[in-house]
């Protein structure tokens, strides 16, 4: 792999394209490209955030313990030899189809990984000495020349009632760009969550988000749902109120039984579809970016 896929959290970032899509923006790049899955390549200002890696190719089992796995229907739109420089991993949680046995071993193992203290654990065992545990609400914050990247944690579920105990913890993110002390954007990366209540608390604490990766899906295991399906992805779009709502973790696995098409109807029936886009893989698709604030009389 080459050796320029990791740079660390310091250092000067360039913007680069994704194959043949090449990114121009008048202020900073400010951007997400799909990979499949929940994997998500952001760029954003000078810093260049991956989620989730996933990597496995059609026909790959992906592992979620307890002797249960799923199989992958889609291929990735990168390899992980394709990617660009990458500054750092955001993990919501350690799962076969959010960190696979591709990313454990093809990704630098000196790569910052963001993440819960349960999967940050099994990451430093397996050679991650960079990986950092966030517990909810908390934050970690990097600078480079005028502009500041702030990752929060805040609250996810992966299963109901006790169930949730079984599972790996989960943890949603809040992705804060400042320039120059003004925020540039904010971004939601939900998780593999559930709607609960909890949830209502993140835009009490983080006002005016910007857009949001909505993992969604409906994923069962037994008979049991995991993740989103669309009556609850369709709530949680109602309560987040984002100017701009991305629908990931959808279609690629076959414990996903939750139809993209159900949520983009009912996200139509409920007045919300025209703040809804669907990227495909591989799309390079402008984030938008907090409305500057007024000028001095």
């Amino acid at each position: 792999m080459p050796a320029e896929v990791c740079s660390g959290l310091i250092g000067v970032r360039r913007h680069r394209g994704v194959g043949d899509v090449m990114i121009e923006n008048a202020g900073p790049a400010v951007t997400a490209t799909f990979v499949g899955n929940a994997t998500v390549l952001l760029r954003l200002g000078g810093f260049t955030l991956l989620t989730d890696p996933n990597f496995l190719t059609a026909g790959q089992r992906a592992y979620l313990g307890y002797g249960l796995w799923t199989r992958r229907r889609t291929d990735p739109a990168l390899r992980i030899d394709e990617l660009p420089p990458v500054d750092g991993v955001v993990l919501s949680h350690l799962h076969g189809d959010h960190f696979d046995r591709l990313a454990r071993d093809g990704l630098p193992k000196t790569l910052p990984v963001i993440t819960t203290p349960q999967a940050e654990r099994r990451l430093r065992r397996w050679g991650f000495g960079a990986a950092e545990a966030l517990r909810t609400w908390e934050s970690h914050r990097t600078s480079r020349g005028g502009q500041v990247l702030t990752i929060t944690a805040v609250p996810g579920k992966h299963g109901p009632g006790p169930l949730d105990r079984a599972l790996p913890t989960v943890m949603g993110s809040i992705i804060d760009l400042e320039q120059d002390g003004e925020r540039l954007t904010r971004l939601y990366v939900t998780g593999d969550t559930l709607r609960h209540a909890a949830l209502a608390e993140i835009p009490e604490r983080f006002p005016g988000i910007d857009a949001m990766l909505i993992h969604l899906g409906g994923t069962r295991v037994l008979g049991v749902l995991l993740t989103m399906d669309h009556r609850q992805g369709t709530e949680l779009v109602r309560l987040i109120r984002p100017r701009l709502t991305l629908p990931i973790h959808y279609d690629d696995y076959r414990a996903f039984r939750s139809p993209l098409g159900d949520f983009l109807d009912l996200a139509e029936r409920q007045g919300i579809r025209p703040g809804v886009r669907v990227m495909g893989r591989g799309e390079t698709v402008p984030l938008p970016v907090a409305p500057a604030p007024p000028a001095p009389a």
